[in-house]
């Protein structure tokens, strides 16, 4: 999942999150890391474009958070890119600012949070570009150490017969059966 600020102007117009400039040029980052952009969740901080493009206001901030917080929930996401200091600060507010964590996995709370120049930033300040660069590769390194540790963490569930959706093995899984049957029964 990544979270960005507030929809732009070609955002605003299509209603759809990072289809100008900035998402162009995010595409090209997640591509890079071998991401296609079309299997992450993309929304933003603000559901609506603010007037003259001005940087979100507290209270504006607060009347979306129960649409983000809801989607975040619904999703699950194993991590969030937290595009931009608005990001940043609405979902981590005690975190350092974003000049000084970019690029860093930030555990808070059981989810992974990685924060990142939103690519605006990136378009309006050429020097940025290689920084964000560098913090995309840190992001598929911090995607394969989870996929590592995802599949250790199968193979443990797996030899102690027990795994996310329920018991793997016939005599646990027979235990279980009726348990399954009653509960279906209930919808």
């Amino acid at each position: 999942m990544a979270i960005g600020e507030a929809p732009g102007e070609n955002e605003d117009r299509h209603g759809v999150p990072f289809v100008g400039a900035a998402g162009g040029l995010l595409t090209d980052l997640l591509r890079e890391i071998g991401v296609p952009p079309e299997e992450l969740f993309i929304t933003n901080v603000l559901k609506s474009r603010p007037p003259s493009n001005r940087d979100p206001l507290p209270e504006e901030v607060e009347a979306c958070a129960p649409y983000l917080d809801a989607q975040i929930s619904l999703i699950q996401p194993a991590v969030i890119l937290l595009l931009g200091r608005h990001a940043l600060q609405r979902l981590l507010p005690s975190a350092p600012t974003i000049s000084r964590c970019h690029g860093e996995m930030l555990k808070v709370d059981g989810r992974r949070y990685i924060a990142l120049y939103h690519p605006a930033a990136a378009l309006y300040n050429g020097r940025l570009i290689g920084t964000l660069r560098a913090d995309f590769l840190r992001v598929r390194g911090y995607l394969d150490e989870m996929s590592d540790d995802g599949d250790r963490a199968a193979v443990r569930e797996e030899e102690e017969g027990t795994v996310r959706g329920g018991p793997t093995t016939p005599s646990a899984r027979a235990a279980t059966s009726g348990t399954d049957a009653e509960q279906l029964g209930l919808f």
